[in-house]
């Protein structure tokens, strides 16, 4: 009994490897993994090689004069469909800097050179504020600008930038444009909010007074938005825009709603005003009219008047003689 039971413990010994064995050869089995139809990525953008953007970077990685530092938010990394990849392999090397990270001290020891970068004196934090200027007021330097920006989402990059004693330091910048985002398969904020690719693209060409250079950057992205867009993705309005024609379905923070009714009271008013200032414009010249007709009348009943008086004196006066 004991040899049959030695015996049924060795078999399920003996079973228990030859199916570990076989799910080994199974993971490694290649002619399995094409029955699966595993996508096979590219080595350099790391997308499914049918939707790879890369045969729309530039042919040979572009030239710039600005130092562009882009202070990623560690959740970007994490998204498929980022935009500062892009952005790394068209310009030339070097020119520009990924850094992840959500806290930057004076002490970084895995980037030291951050801190000196941000309190240079031609340095600039793209960041719109009341504080920032508009980045084509900016004079000309004998040395290129430093040009930082923040990668995440609105809600991560501003709490970036209130958590951040260093950003503080640098001077703040906007672009002002009325270019609509390219990237239409992601939510924008606003109608005027764009992706970090698009911002840096329109940022250098401003500075370097090189308009081309907005195709030229953006193209990896209008190829990944075509490539989405073919396989079911939809295109995405603004929140700005959905918010104003009643297509939002998420809850909005109070103090959006806050704003939103501080806008609408506000508007309310100009239009009011308007309104008032359009009815008094009408009753004076009504008034005005008024008044010039009696005056024209006036003067054209005090002419006759005149003209009158004086044919009856001359008549007089000749019946005299």
């Amino acid at each position: 009994m004991m040899e049959c039971l030695e015996s049924n413990e060795d078999c399920t010994s003996d079973n228990e490897d030859d199916f570990l064995d076989g799910m080994y050869e199974l993971a490694n089995d290649e002619t399995i993994e094409d029955m699966w139809n595993r996508r096979k990525e590219c080595e350099r953008c790391r997308r499914p090689l049918t939707v790879c953007w890369c045969p729309f970077l530039p042919l040979k990685r572009v030239k710039i004069k600005t130092n562009v530092y882009v202070l990623q938010h560690p959740f970007e990394e994490l998204r498929k469909l980022k935009t500062a990849p892009m952005l790394q392999q068209s310009i030339e090397e070097g020119k520009c800097n990924i850094i992840r990270g959500k806290r930057f001290s004076k002490r970084n020891i895995k980037y030291p050179d951050l801190t000196n970068i941000l309190q240079s004196s031609n340095t600039v934090l793209l960041f719109p504020g009341d504080d920032a200027i508009d980045i084509s007021e900016l004079p000309p330097l004998d040395e290129p600008y430093n040009l930082v920006v923040l990668d995440g989402t609105w809600t991560q990059a501003k709490g970036m930038y209130i958590n951040n004693s260093l950003l503080k330091l640098p001077k703040k910048v906007m672009i002002n444009c009325d270019r609509k985002s390219r990237y239409v398969i992601r939510t924008q904020p606003t109608d005027n909010a764009l992706s970090t690719l698009e911002t840096v693209a329109v940022a250098v060409s401003v500075l370097e007074n090189r308009p081309a250079l907005i195709d030229i950057l953006t193209a990896p992205l209008d190829a990944l938005c075509h490539f989405q867009l073919q396989y079911g993705a939809v295109r995405h309005q603004s929140k700005e825009y959905k918010i104003a024609n009643g297509l939002w379905t998420k809850a909005l923070p109070r103090k959006m709603i806050r704003e939103m009714n501080k806008k609408a009271m506000e508007e309310n008013k100009d239009a009011e005003k308007n309104d008032q200032t359009d009815h008094t414009n009408d009753v004076d010249f009504d008034v005005d009219n008024d008044d010039i007709v009696k005056h024209v009348n006036g003067e054209l009943v005090n002419s006759v008047n005149d003209e009158f008086n004086r044919v009856e004196n001359d008549i007089n006066e000749a019946s005299k003689s």
